[in-house]
């Protein structure tokens, strides 16, 4: 995905020309544009300095359009690359030794506006123009044979549309209007030639973009018929004729005026949102005495696919003169929610799909195609024989409360217990935490999130744990501190594929031993009730990135589901069916591991546990949309069954099961599916395979496709590079490393032994977004834990790069402290 940051500076306008077809004048008007701006405007006192970019071109040397402009415009041409077949670029670039691909051509397009913008910007009144012609429709291919749209996407740079003024050129006008528009590219303006035909395309357009879309539309005369029909000497001094007069029509000087009026608030925009912000936003999990400078608000103009296009400020060591935008890697997913990039056009066509064809409609008693889908796809991905139903919520919190209220009533229903009456908690792990509402929140043990909040109660017990790491370069399975008796000593494995291997592992004595004595305590002795039993899968996200030993989380979930949790010999529960709840309902939050986050449908599997109840959002809609969904076993459905409506699950949203996220979460389940057997995922898992960390595929291995017997798909593999990860783990800096699917968590050494309110992590994570390099990085930090997240589809050379910054800014930080 390309790194580049979007085009913008403050004194220099670049824009790009899009034709709504082939042969609609795009030429013609990157030419008037330019005279115009390069004339000036009335209420200005100063002309601008025009450069013209065409970064695609093909046909004959004598035909390229650059030295067409350059003929009748005068300023500075450049062509990126020109094929000398007049056919599509995908076509032409076939014949080439060095076909460019998207990101190279990105690049060198930035180069030239960078350079441009610092050259024109000299001139006395320190004002530059760049007009950017593409090639051919919208959706063109580039060379590449992606649609030029998708190509340029990165940059956004502002759009003009040159209508169709041609037979059938509304429709291919408005066409080409929305697929810009459905991928986030700010359309200044459309404008369209009068070519005096019967056609009357422009003034149906005007009507049609000023009442739909708020966009205005130019109409710009049209070439006379007769020039073509001279010679070559008459024909270019009527042409210039033509520029000369058609440059000062009234629309080109509106379409120029409104490109620059534009521009000018696009800037003045991006430089005032942070002090707007700061006065009126109130943001979360934020102490905003300690915002005190505007500053220090991020503003982002714009995303696409791994990157943020961020303002620059003097603190991110940008000149400020320069281009108001970089490119920072999304290093946290976007809070966890990334999973085929920012912008991604599929899965916006696909919402708007959904959006034209339902909107949102009501789900209570009803039914719609999408939403019947994703829980029929969302089962059969689980694999999970206990799961029959799906219950739609809106965000992972509110998931996880009502798998809590499903797991505490099928139990007060099963034990006979009054839960409005005696109190009835959850069994959990410490350190967990599983969303900010309040049932959800009573689910997690005091900590930094909810010491504060005043109707929180704590309503359950939090087990101790061994956590599992690589530190000094050995996988390491490690009990809490002071805790070698109950779980034994600490444990070294030679891969971490050998801490999941739990057939081989077995049963731990130590393990059930010491959960039966805590349940007897809990139980027998202090008479406490418990409705369920509620764990995150291997990581404990927002509790700071705790890996725990899956086989304590599997003897847990066993010993939970033997154990008599009845208060008197009439509470026992009957007997029931092989995949009925016992003991405890047993539920897994996958909010944060879950749908591939770890390289797995089901974080589940890692535990060879099948859950009773199992809640999913974050990745579901790929990082879309919020919708989150709750799965759960007919012994669990069976506990709201009854004549009264009171024994019903009464919870729900006006957007439960909305069609436009659930037909995007099927979407996005299916493109994730084909990345689990694609090459870039084989190659991550090449380079983890056990004891070998230099396999990689081939150019022809990844056409033949035989790699795939290579790799076993059960072994434990990251997107972080093996070695990488070996390295970090040996750092003078690093306590220990963790490293699984798209997750890599680096918990610092900090003596000051704060743990979550620790500031250890702040230097290093502010290094890597302000301070430039090959890449800056936004990432988040928990405590002492900075981590770093990829998305489904970030591409092994991207996670090369940014491994490479992490290294030398964590170096350059053990540097300092020295």
């Amino acid at each position: 995905m390309s790194r580049v940051s979007g085009g913008l500076w403050k004194n220099y306008i670049a824009v790009q020309i899009y034709g709504a077809n082939t042969n609609v004048g795009k030429t013609v008007f990157s030419t008037l544009l330019g005279l115009r701006f390069k004339n000036g405007f009335k209420e200005q006192n100063w002309k601008f300095k025009i450069q013209y970019i065409k970064p695609v071109s093909t046909g004959p040397f004598n035909d390229r359009d650059d030295n067409y402009v350059q003929r009748y415009l005068g300023q500075s041409v450049s062509t990126l690359y020109q094929f000398e077949n007049p056919v599509s670029p995908h076509i032409a670039a076939r014949e080439a030794k060095d076909i460019p691909n998207d990101n190279h051509l990105n690049i060198l397009l930035q180069r030239q506006l960078r350079s441009g913008a610092h050259a024109l910007t000299s001139s006395p009144a320190g004002w530059g123009f760049c007009i950017v012609e593409t090639a051919g429709g919208v959706l063109s291919p580039g060379p590449s044979g992606t649609p030029q749209a998708d190509i340029y996407r990165p940059l956004r740079l502002p759009a003009v549309l040159v209508g169709d003024h041609k037979l059938g050129g509304i429709a291919s006008t408005i066409s080409a209007a929305e697929s810009l528009i459905m991928r986030g590219y700010d359309l200044d303006a459309v404008v369209c030639f009068d070519d005096q035909s019967k056609y009357q395309n422009a003034e149906y357009l005007t009507r049609y973009f000023n009442d739909k879309l708020r966009i205005p539309v130019y109409t710009i005369p049209w070439i006379p018929h007769d020039i073509n029909s001279k010679d070559k000497h008459d024909e270019e001094t009527s042409m210039r004729q033509y520029y000369s007069e058609t440059s000062k029509h009234p629309d080109i000087l509106r379409v120029a005026s409104r490109i620059y009026k534009q521009h000018r608030e696009r800037t003045e925009n991006l430089e005032s949102m942070a002090s707007r912000t700061h006065q009126t936003i109130w943001h979360p999990f934020t102490q905003h005495k300690h915002v005190e400078n505007p500053d220090d608000v991020l503003v982002f103009d714009s995303a696409y696919g791994d990157f943020f296009q961020v303002k620059s400020t003097s603190r991110s060591g940008e000149d400020t003169a320069s281009n108001m935008l970089y490119a920072a890697f999304d290093g946290s997913a976007s809070w966890w929610t990334q999973g085929l990039g920012h912008g991604d056009p599929q899965l916006a066509l696909q919402a708007a799909y959904a959006a034209g064809r339902y909107g949102h409609i009501m789900f209570a008693g009803a039914t719609h195609e999408p939403a019947l889908k994703l829980a029929e796809r969302v089962l059969k991905g689980l694999q999970n024989p206990r799961l029959t139903k799906i219950f739609y919520t809106d965000n992972g919190s509110t998931a996880t409360e009502v798998g809590i209220k499903m797991g505490v009533r099928a139990a007060c229903k099963h034990y006979n217990w009054n839960g409005a009456e005696e109190p009835v908690g959850v069994l959990g792990l410490k350190g967990s935490y599983h969303g900010d509402t309040i049932g959800a929140m009573d689910a997690s043990e005091p900590c930094v999130f909810n010491e504060k909040v005043d109707w929180y109660r704590g309503r359950g017990y939090w087990f101790d744990y061994p956590t599992f790491k690589l530190k000094d370069g050995r996988w390491t399975v490690e009990p809490p501190t002071g805790m070698e008796e109950e779980f034994g000593p600490a444990q070294y494995f030679a891969e971490q594929d050998d801490i999941f291997d739990l057939e081989t592992r077995g049963e731990s004595p130590h393990y059930e031993a010491y959960i039966e004595s805590i349940l007897d305590r809990l139980v027998k002795k202090e008479g406490r009730k418990f409705g369920a039993l509620v764990m995150e899968p291997v990581i404990l996200g927002a509790g700071g990135m705790i890996f725990v030993d899956p086989l304590f989380q599997k003897s847990l979930a066993r010993v939970v589901r033997r154990y008599n949790f009845a208060t008197s010999e009439s509470d026992l529960p009957a007997a029931k069916d092989e995949h009925a709840w016992t003991g405890l309902p047993v539920m897994f939050d996958e909010v944060f591991t879950g749908l591939y986050r770890l390289g797995r449908f089901s974080s589940a599997s890692f535990l060879d546990v099948h859950p009773d109840i199992s809640v999913h959002a974050k990745l579901l809609t790929g990082g879309l949309l919020p919708l989150s969904i709750t799965a759960a076993s007919d012994s669990i459905f069976q506990a709201f069954w009854g004549d009264e409506k009171s024994e019903a699950l009464l919870h729900g949203h006006s957007y439960t099961a909305h069609p436009i996220g659930s037909h995007v979460a099927s979407e996005s389940l299916i493109r994730m599916q084909g990345l689990k057997y694609g090459p870039t995922w084989w190659q991550y898992k090449c380079n983890w395979q056990p004891g070998d960390t230099s396999a990689l595929i081939t150019k022809e291995q990844k056409q033949e496709k035989p790699w795939k017997s290579r790799v076993n798909d059960d072994n434990i593999w990251s997107f972080w590079s093996k070695e990488f990860v070996l390295d970090l783990s040996q750092h003078k800096r690093v306590d220990h490393v963790n490293a699984l699917g798209s997750v890599l968590a680096v918990s610092l050494k900090d003596e000051s032994g704060a743990g979550y309110t620790s500031s250890a992590a702040v230097g290093l994570r502010d290094a890597l977004l302000f301070q430039k390099s090959k890449v800056q990085i936004h990432s988040r930090i928990l405590g002492n834990v900075i981590y770093l997240m990829a998305s489904m589809i970030t591409k092994k050379k991207d996670i090369e790069i940014v491994e490479e910054v992490f290294k030398k800014k964590l170096d350059a930080m053990d540097q300092e402290a020295q």
